[in-house]
């Protein structure tokens, strides 16, 4: 998957938006491939917030299989960002998985209010966070979440916490907001504790 040079996202609302105008099949469901090409693939930011979106998003995120598909995806992404990779390429197969059109567009409406509400939060700050080597920290994080989240799926509410915390780490990168990376990795390890209270 070569890098995609289109504009950036503006904020959570606006990768909202464009993930409601991913186009629809025949079959009235959405592609993950298409999704990602409504988004833009340019940055790791955006990479990181479409499978955290989708994880948290209701309807959507609590379907069996979805949190390990999201997974997959940040597995994939973060560790080709940790090999020093700049261009991701992700499989077909993987692309090529949908959800329900209806269910989506449901889940992207009930979102779209909070999201104008968080995008108002959003500033540069603790940039180090953000930055060179903070991304490779964040990437770490992420890749240590994606490795975690088939488990969540037998925890209630703690993929769609993996799902949270994924979000607000493409914020961060989005916006060159470190507080929010640093909330990210406070609540990464409060909902990997929980899992593994509940496992034991």
């Amino acid at each position: 998957m070569a890098e995609d040079r289109r504009e950036e996202l503006a904020g959570l609302d606006h990768l909202l938006e464009r993930i409601g105008q991913a186009p629809r099949r025949d079959d009235e469901r959405v592609q993950l491939g298409d999704m990602l090409t409504a988004v833009g693939q340019g940055s790791f930011g955006s990479l990181l917030l479409v499978p955290g979106v989708i994880t948290l998003l209701p309807l959507v995120g609590d379907i069996p299989g979805v949190p390990t598909l999201m997974a997959l995806l940040v597995l994939l992404v973060a560790g080709q960002l940790l090999l020093g990779r700049r261009m991701f390429w992700l499989p077909q197969w993987l692309l090529k998985r949908s959800i329900s059109r209806a269910k989506l567009d449901k889940a992207v409406a009930w979102m779209r209010k909070p999201a104008r509400a968080i995008d108002r939060l959003l500033k540069p700050r603790l940039t180090w966070l953000t930055q060179r080597a903070g991304t490779y920290l964040v990437a770490l994080f992420c890749f240590l979440i994606a490795l975690a989240m088939p488990l969540m799926e037998v925890v209630p509410f703690s993929a769609n916490g993996a799902g949270l915390a994924l979000m607000m780490f493409g914020l961060s990168l989005m916006a060159n907001d470190g507080l929010w990376a640093l909330l990210a990795l406070i609540l990464t390890g409060g909902t990997v504790g929980a899992v593994i209270v509940a496992l034991l």
